[in-house]
């Protein structure tokens, strides 16, 4: 199953990404901490290549944890600053506030040399729809600043966010790359709800989550969903979840679609606990 999701709203916000980069100092690159490496936007990079970037994993609360130390090592070993953020609770926050100083410390530094006033850094917040720009905005504010939503690309339009009297940053709409590659990849960013829901089938998507499960928490299927056996066959595996969850079409049938959906939700939630879908090379 291929899965490319590049709607007409993508263009405009890639020549509104370009042309904000001119206004700042340092690129904040949100990832899903679940599957940094898929989540890397090459174009965002690309066109960023000439300012300093920060990678912030976001949602890490809904990462394995070791998985995540080991992202954030390799992409430091890749000499980029990264951290590991839970925005809803505000972890990671104060290591991207130093790290954006860090960062911004040779320029402070040219402007003493130059006997200019020292102006607050100018940031960008930038990265795949729906990877939680916003609430790592607020998480960052303190307070809610930015407008938030579920749906991939909400996030409209400019705006300038003064963080404290040193930091103004600038939130931009998500945006992903005019093809994905890897089928792997696609069915990935569509289980992170990345790419818009007409992207994908979201029987396939579960399919591939339960392959994910067989390989990284088998139990699930017994102690989550409360299977007496576990099918070797993902398809059967799906009716079973779906009779045992009593999601049953006229006749008695097993539904399998809703079941699908469901179970795509309780990824996406947590209630499946903390799964990270990328490896390290």
């Amino acid at each position: 199953m291929t899965i490319n999701w590049y709607p007409g709203h993508m263009v405009k916000a890639r020549r509104e990404i370009e042309a904000s980069l001119k206004l700042v100092d340092i690129v904040v690159m949100l990832l899903d901490a679940r599957a940094p490496l898929s989540c890397r936007n090459p174009d965002l990079e690309q066109m960023a290549q000439r300012k300093k970037i920060i990678m912030v994993l976001n949602k890490s609360d809904l990462a394995d944890p070791a998985a995540t130390r080991g992202f954030v090592k390799h992409l430091r070993q890749e000499g980029l600053p990264a951290v590991a953020v839970d925005s809803l609770k505000g972890q990671g926050i104060r290591q991207v506030v130093d790290a954006v100083h860090q960062a911004f410390e040779s320029q402070r530094q040219d402007m003493l040399r130059r006997g200019r006033r020292i102006r607050p850094v100018r940031l960008m917040v930038a990265g795949v729809p729906n990877v939680g720009k916003s609430t790592f905005l607020n998480s960052l504010v303190g307070q809610k600043m930015a407008r938030t939503g579920a749906k991939p690309g909400i996030t409209r339009g400019k705006q300038w966010i003064r963080v404290r009297d040193d930091m103004e940053i600038m939130d931009t709409p998500g945006l992903l790359w005019p093809k994905i590659e890897s089928e792997e990849q696609g069915l990935k960013l569509a289980l992170l709800n990345i790419v818009g829901e007409n992207a994908y089938e979201e029987y396939e998507v579960a399919l591939y989550l339960l392959g994910v499960l067989r390989q990284q928490s088998p139990r699930l299927f017994t102690e989550y969903y409360k299977l007496k056996q576990v099918a070797e066959d993902d398809e059967e595996l799906l009716q079973d979840i779906a009779r045992q969850r009593g999601h049953l079409l006229k006749g008695g049938q097993p539904d399998p679609e809703k079941t699908a959906r469901q179970i795509i939700n309780d990824f996406r939630t947590g209630n499946l606990g903390r799964l990270t879908l990328d490896q390290l090379p």
